[in-house]
């Protein structure tokens, strides 16, 4: 009597799911399982993605395959040219296919991917598994406990019990050197010599898996914004960690110094470039937070530099998913300030007098990365203070920088660059005039406005924007107590030239 196969187990692997050792595969034995990974061209396509995003992804992806076949495993690999117009399409194809006793999946990093898959799961009948995601340091659950009855979440309470929880840059119960954070310490800015000499950047040369994504994308997506002249991203696990051990030891020591800091031509500066490699799941963010410590502790980085890093890391980047996931799906949906104006188009093509804009969007064009000053201060400061529709600047967002994805970008564009979520990220919005960003780059330095005047045709436009900001959610910005020094210098201004500024 013949023996009966096996049921097959599908398990299915997201593209920011690209852990070395999936959870989903643990316990699972390779000749009952098959892996599954699918590109689809709506996930491309949802957000009109910067080229650089799109082949990032897809390299990544590949990549990853083929080091799950070398492991063993079997893989269907559901490629652009299979034509699924969407990841649950493509799903609900592999289940007619293979007819798998069940489905296990990694928890999904984004509210609508999760609903798809469950949605074709139960339409086909198949049962479906999540696996808890162990990227994370705080799972979903545990956030959610630790944000029940508070009125308000503050990130800097949420990163000291991480601290205290794992055991980062702690003695004993106290934190190292006597301080939760080192802010004031890290808001350097160049002057007028500008930034010291800088390392370059880590830079990884395409593999031939990685030349055959660029020319694809090239071919298929060459209407999307973006160029892909200067791709180097990390796309593997050990070049990830590459990317990792060269910031620790080349940038990190005045990382933290100069975190804030702009400067015109020099888009990477000290910063890290390791989100997409994080975001991806190439990389672990217990292993990043190390590797910052032990510089610390052998004397390499001081410690305002390296616990400025631990604080995007185990701070705010957990307290962000943590957000997203308790908020979801009506969060994106706020507009606290009800504006509606739309996206302007400068914002694609870089096509602007100023300057300041001008270099970030073309720095974002260029290379699908500015880093977090640029973003909040720059232009999700413009954006808010123009009143720009949420929506249209959070879909921006996460179709132009090669680590968006919408768990992170989000609560970030939505709730820290436009407090439109009223106060849920942040506890007040980061706007700012002309002046501060005169004082953290050298913009200005390039630009035809001038930051010193608030109103006429040489006035920068950050300036008379924030006034009019100020004047228009005047009664709404005075219930927050940390913008009553703000709400009162607009008093200050008289009558004729507040007037002058609104118009």
């Amino acid at each position: 009597m013949s023996k009966t196969r096996p049921p097959t187990e599908l398990v299915l692997v997201l593209g920011d799911q690209l852990h070395p050792a999936s959870p989903a595969l643990a316990g699972l034995a390779p000749e009952r399982v098959v892996v599954l990974m699918i590109e689809s061209v709506g996930e491309a396509t949802r957000a009109w993605s910067h080229k650089q995003r799109i082949a990032l992804f897809l390299a990544a992806m590949r990549h990853h395959a083929e080091a799950l076949r070398t492991a063993g495993w079997q893989v269907d690999y559901q490629a652009l040219d299979a034509a699924h117009a969407s990841l649950a399409t493509g799903l609900a194809d592999a289940i007619a296919r293979h007819r798998p006793a069940r489905i296990t999946a990694v928890e999904a990093g984004e509210w609508r991917v999760q609903k798809d898959i469950e949605s074709a799961c139960a339409a086909a009948g198949v049962p479906l598994r999540w696996v808890r995601d162990p990227h994370f340091y705080c799972t979903r659950d545990e956030f959610a406990h630790w944000a029940g009855g508070r009125r308000r979440l503050v990130m800097e309470f949420f990163y000291r019990d991480m601290r205290r929880r794992f055991g980062v840059l702690m003695e004993g119960d106290k934190p190292t050197g006597g301080g939760w954070n080192f802010d004031k310490e890290n808001r350097g800015s160049f002057g007028r010599a500008g930034p010291p000499e800088l390392p370059a950047r880590a830079r990884f040369a395409p593999d031939d898996i990685t030349r055959g994504v660029l020319a694809e994308v090239a071919a298929r997506f060459g209407d999307h914004p973006g160029s892909l002249a200067s791709f180097a991203w990390p796309v593997t696990p050990a070049q990830a960690r590459q990317a990792l051990a060269d910031f620790i030891a080349h940038r990190l020591p005045l990382f933290g110094r100069y975190q804030d800091a702009m400067w015109q031509g020099e888009p990477w500066l000290f910063h890290a470039g390791i989100a997409a490699a994080l975001n991806l799941k190439l990389l672990d963010p217990r292993e990043a937070v190390a590797a910052a410590v032990d510089a610390w502790q052998r004397g390499a980085a001081p410690l305002p530099a390296v616990e400025g890093f631990v604080r995007q890391v185990l701070g705010w980047r957990e307290f962000i998913r943590g957000v997203y996931w308790r908020e979801m799906p009506g969060y994106a949906t706020l507009n606290h300030f009800g504006h509606e104006h739309p996206l302007p188009a400068f914002f694609w093509s870089g096509e602007t007098e100023l300057n300041c804009l001008r270099q970030c969007v073309s720095d974002t064009m260029t290379n699908g990365y500015a880093h977090h000053i640029q973003r909040l201060m720059v232009l999700g400061n413009f954006a808010l203070l123009a009143g720009v529709l949420p929506e249209a600047v959070c879909d921006w967002f996460l179709a132009v920088y090669v680590d968006a994805v919408e768990w992170v970008e989000l609560p970030n564009t939505l709730g820290m660059a436009l407090h439109a979520d009223g106060g849920i990220v942040g506890s007040k919005p980061y706007i700012a005039s002309g002046a501060y960003i005169k004082r953290m780059s050298n913009y200005c330095a390039g630009c035809r406005y001038d930051p010193g005047k608030r109103s006429g045709e040489d006035a920068c436009p950050f300036n008379y924007l924030y006034w009019d900001f100020l004047a228009c959610h005047r009664e709404l910005l005075a219930r927050n107590n940390r913008m009553g020094l703000a709400v009162k210098n607009l008093e200050r201004l008289d009558a004729a030239e507040l007037g002058e500024i609104r118009a």
